[in-house]
């Protein structure tokens, strides 16, 4: 699985990086998956932090979450998708693989800017892919950003019709123009 930093991301699809980002800063409160010892997933609430070109996940000592990433790095992070069912920013998921950070000065330097409790486990993370979804009048819309690869619109109507697809680069409210 190819990997990239937050930085890398912003650096190759700036936009779409600060749509992300926009989305996350909407609420305090996310979705972590993580793998549980058996491989069954564990669904889980945290708070991502975007800074110095990173996305950081930080969380309690010993945690079920902290000792599901130490044993399998694999996560996916959902969005908060508020108090409605209207979406009007769309959906944003984000996976790939966290890295624990043990450093004491870069946990310090961290606790310095974020103040967390006073005990705490980082992980920095990996990305593998991240995606928005919405809606642009009766098509569902995902954009699709992937380290190494230009970034994907997919376009999917209510009908039996296949998706349109294409590799255009968008802003957060941009259609496209793909090909079947």
């Amino acid at each position: 699985m190819q990997t990239s930093s937050w930085a890398e991301f912003e650096a190759a699809e700036a936009e779409f990086a600060e749509a992300v980002r926009k989305r996350f800063a909407q609420y305090k409160h996310h979705v972590l998956a993580t793998l549980r010892a058996d491989g069954s997933p564990r669904v889980t609430g945290l708070e991502v932090d975007i800074r110095s070109g990173e996305l950081w996940l930080g969380m309690m000592p010993n945690s079920r979450k902290a000792l599901d990433l130490r044993r399998d790095p694999r996560f996916a992070v959902h969005a908060n998708p508020g108090p409605d069912a209207g979406m009007t920013s769309g959906d944003v998921r984000v996976s790939g693989r966290a890295v624990e950070v043990t450093d004491a000065e870069a946990l310090a330097r961290y606790a310095d800017n974020v103040h967390p409790p006073q005990s705490f486990h980082l992980f920095r993370a990996e990305l593998a892919e991240i995606v928005h979804t919405g809606v642009d009048n009766d098509e569902l819309v995902m954009r699709v950003w992937r380290p190494g690869a230009s970034l994907r619109t997919i376009r999917r109507g209510n009908g039996a019709e296949p998706p349109l697809e294409g590799t255009q680069r968008l802003g957060p409210n941009a259609s496209v123009t793909a090909t079947r």
